[in-house]
């Protein structure tokens, strides 16, 4: 799996990052935030990770921008992963009607029915190939895992 950096800001000895990747799972392009602390960069020190899941509308911008967690994952040797909340860049009629339905608003299932089956794979993209993407490009302890989540996020977090 092949990952483009998108974007690196140093902050609170660590690097926040932005990566660009092909999903599989959902079958089109996404970007994922990920913070490295101080030890998992400079000597690749393995770290817990935490996964974060954003609320209904957002993107995986909002929590790097909005909630000042670096400060905290950082003192704590935390790495934090924060994915979009859906797939972005596919064209399926109706994914732009509502606010709370389609695009940005992937609520982090599975989607059983066409057209939606095709892309709206939440669950599995956060559940498996970001879990396998995080622990094949970042030094992660394995089984040392958290997960949590703002509104639409905390369901996806929960389920």
């Amino acid at each position: 799996m092949s990952l483009e950096l998108v974007s690196s800001a140093k902050c609170f000895e660590g690097e926040q990052r932005v990566y660009k990747h092909r999903s599989n799972t959902l079958n089109c392009d996404m970007n994922f935030g990920v913070f490295l602390p101080a030890a998992a960069i400079e000597d690749k020190t393995a770290c817990p990770v935490v996964f974060f899941l954003s609320g209904l509308t957002c993107t995986h911008e909002n929590f790097i921008q909005k909630s000042g967690f670096q400060q905290h994952a950082a003192k704590h040797g935390l790495i934090v992963v924060n994915p979009d909340t859906s797939p972005r860049g596919v064209e399926l009629s109706g994914q732009d009607d509502a606010y709370d339905f389609g695009s940005g608003a992937g609520f982090y299932v599975d989607a059983k029915q066409e057209p939606w089956s095709k892309h709206y794979h939440m669950y599995s993209y956060v559940t498996q190939e970001l879990v396998d993407i995080v622990n094949a490009n970042f030094p992660a302890v394995p089984g040392k895992r958290g997960i949590f989540g703002h509104s639409m996020g905390g369901h996806g977090a929960l389920i």
